[in-house]
């Protein structure tokens, strides 16, 4: 007679929202930040903001998900599951923008797991967010995140004047923070000719991370794949200078574990971890 065996259930693991846009090309947006999370042990859950008709080659087109859809999804959400944290991408919308602000100050999820990628235009130099949804999100938004993480074009948008190379990053890192107290700010530098990475913590210390080009031309959605792991670094418990240093090194690994996609910029290996040995 044989004994039934019995499984022990597994415990789950904490719960991560990405809202953001749809990219079919699954190198950016939810779809990026799904597998991010995956990556990290997190189970993902998405709203999301926009449907983009788009691939390696760039973004042609975006449709908008309406602000009523969006919010109803986010509230649905929360009322299923317990959201250890929050990756907020594109947004597509001032309504959508108005939208993701009153679901964050009604919710209980912790500022300090609150990261928000302020996506304004695509690499290829689409517009993604108009001018009052800036506005929007500059006024309304940045207040209830507790980590931003604009490149350094984002971040002239921010403060609304340009930043003439690293000498201004540290200022208008501070300019920002002045007007957003208990705000941590990483100005990444992947769009400069020496792609270090600045950041300003909540507490006013400042850090430079040393950056590195890398030869390849799977460079699609870093900047996703960059905000998602800094959000699953901090819900994995680790501080500021850590936590950026983590979320650095996996898209570091992952960019280079990647493999041909597409005859554009292709997407980073996500997943290059479950890889077989």
């Amino acid at each position: 007679m044989s004994a039934k065996l019995s499984r022990r259930p597994p415990t789950s693991p904490p719960v991560v929202l990405t809202i953001a846009g749809f990219d079919p090309s699954s190198g950016a947006g939810v779809t990026a930040d799904l597998k991010t999370f995956a990556a990290h042990r997190l189970y993902g859950v998405s709203a999301i903001t926009a449907l983009t008709v788009q691939s390696t080659q760039g973004v042609r087109r975006t449709e908008p998900v309406g602000a009523e859809i969006l919010g109803e999804t986010l509230a649905c959400l929360a009322d299923d599951v317990e959201i250890a944290g929050v990756k907020i991408g594109m947004l597509a919308t001032a309504t959508n923008v108005a939208a993701v602000a009153r679901f964050l100050s009604g919710s209980e999820i912790s500022r300090e797991r609150i990261v928000l990628d302020p996506v304004i235009r695509s690499s290829s130099g689409r517009e993604l967010l108009d001018e009052e949804g800036v506005a929007v999100l500059r006024d309304h938004l940045l207040g209830l995140a507790g980590w931003v993480t604009p490149n350094r074009e984002e971040l002239a948008v921010l403060i609304g004047k340009p930043i003439a190379g690293e000498a201004e990053v540290s200022q208008a890192a501070s300019q920002l923070q002045a007007r957003w107290g208990g705000l941590n700010i990483i100005a990444t530098g992947g769009d400069a000719d020496q792609p270090n990475d600045f950041i300003l913590a909540a507490s006013g210390s400042e850090h430079w991370f040393a950056g590195e080009h890398i030869e390849t031309s799977a460079t699609h959605g870093t900047g996703c794949a960059f905000s998602s792991a800094l959000l699953a670094a901090l819900v994995g418990g680790k501080k500021d200078v850590e936590a950026v240093g983590s979320a650095k090194n996996y898209v570091r690994q992952a960019m280079l574990a990647a493999y041909p996609i597409g005859k554009g910029r292709g997407p980073l290996h996500h997943l290059y971890e479950f890889d077989e040995s």
